[in-house]
């Protein structure tokens, strides 16, 4: 190892270097940029790394290693200037953490640390982020506008257009994956999108994305990601419903969607207290929400299932959907939660015609002693084609089977709710 801070003219250039308060703290992490880099890396502290950035040789480096601690959460004001020197010199980052708060976390990466790595590093870690930053392109030359051309303004985002009242009773819909790629987030999308389209009577409908990680209605319905998302996750104790139509954006002046956050986050960056806010809100002031929920089950799990109205257990005709929901049942149980409130809900359903694989489907749900009570038919090519597009399937591939599905359940739902409101009055 080379100490950056003192480097001599050497032919070799030095190539990368870690950023720390003291590198020893992460012996895993000297081993491994000694594999990868034998003796062209150095080390910084946080006090040399600014003099460094201002030296030619740091022309040299793919990257810097910045690797923080809980001990270095009292000062990330230090660690917010040299990411944002590394940035200016165009200086590629990895940011190595060690038990820091998901919250500290998220302010390091939306800063632009092109990769994270948690600590201890897993085998092989840093060698898979060295080689996914060699793949990311560089930035590109800065092009002077012409100014006999005008530039096209972008077309403004569209959020909510009416004010926080408080005056509705929303009915709660999760959607919950109960394997990989179940569709999930397709239903809830179309679902939300269905309801929000049930002509001049059609109630006010959101859909949440609370998959932290992977949420992909932004995508479906081709939204961009706000930071007020994360604003509003981060201090839900401040919030109200003006913040939260805030952080909402309008998918065709109809479906009112709250994304998932712009960056990936932990699913504990919120509590049980944060989430039951943030749907209570929601609440207030709509008549349907529907919630993209992450395949994890997590701590505000419950939370989600104590305030629903029907919760939808999205399921496949395959094993490993059936174990699931034997340990999904089973813990459910387990803590007394309220799993007769799940409905299973079998995606890519067999045919009409297709007498052996409804008699499998039959055999599937008395093993399981549940009951199947919506099937959905595959929608083939088109599914994958309208997500892609960023529309749903009415917009896209209106006569579509799974699309037809679908509007005719949404159209239960509001029917039904309608009657139990009539009833009520």
């Amino acid at each position: 190892m080379t100490s950056a801070a003192t480097l001599q003219p050497d032919p070799a250039p030095v190539r990368a270097c870690t950023i720390s308060r003291d590198v020893q703290n992460f012996d895993l992490l000297i081993d491994d940029m000694e594999n990868e880099f034998g003796e062209s890396w150095g080390d910084l502290s946080f006090d040399d790394a600014p003099v460094f950035f201002e030296q030619p040789e740091a022309s040299h480096l793919e990257f810097v290693a910045i690797a923080v601690n809980s001990e270095d959460e009292s000062d990330l004001r230090k660690i917010f200037e040299i990411i944002g020197l590394a940035k200016a010199k165009k200086i590629k980052v990895i940011l190595i953490a060690d038990q820091v708060t998901p919250v500290a976390l998220h302010q390091l990466l939306r800063l632009g640390a092109e990769d994270f790595v948690p600590y201890p590093l897993p085998e092989g870690a840093l060698h898979d982020a060295v080689e996914r930053l060699r793949l990311i392109p560089a930035p590109p030359i800065a092009v002077v506008a012409d100014p006999a051309k005008p530039e096209i303004a972008e077309a403004p985002e569209a959020h909510p257009d009416f004010r926080a009242k408080g005056d509705r009773n929303a009915v709660v819909i999760p959607v919950h994956g109960l394997a990989g790629g179940a569709g999930a987030t397709t239903f809830a999308t179309n679902l939300a999108w269905e309801l929000a389209s049930l002509g001049k009577d059609a109630p006010r409908v959101c859909l949440l994305d609370l998959n932290f990680q992977y949420g992909s209605v932004a995508t479906y319905l081709d939204l961009p990601r706000k930071e007020a998302v994360f604003d509003l996750l981060s201090d839900t104790e401040a919030a109200d419903s003006d913040a939260l139509l805030h952080a909402m954006l309008t998918f065709n002046e109809k479906l009112h969607v709250l994304t998932a956050p712009s960056d990936m986050l932990p699913l504990d960056i919120v509590g049980p207290d944060d989430i039951g806010k943030v749907i209570d809100m929601a609440r207030a002031n709509f008549d349907f929400v529907i919630i993209d929920m992450p395949q994890t089950i997590v701590a505000w799990t419950e939370t989600v299932l104590s305030r629903a109205h029907v919760y939808f257990a999205l399921m496949e005709l395959d094993l490993r959907s059936a174990q699931n929901v034997l340990r999904l049942v089973r813990a459910l149980k387990a803590e007394g939660l309220p799993h007769d409130k799940l409905r299973y809900v079998l995606n890519r359903a067999p045919k009409f015609t297709d007498l052996s694989a409804k008699s499998r489907v039959k055999r599937m749900a008395e093993s399981l002693d549940i009951s199947i009570e919506v099937q959905l038919p595959d929608g083939g090519i088109q599914v994958t084609q309208a997500n892609d597009h960023g529309l749903p399937l009415s917009e896209n591939a209106a006569k579509n089977p799974l699309r037809k599905e679908i509007q005719k359940l949404a159209k239960s739902l509001f029917d039904l709710n309608k009657a139990v409101e009539t009833g009520k009055g």
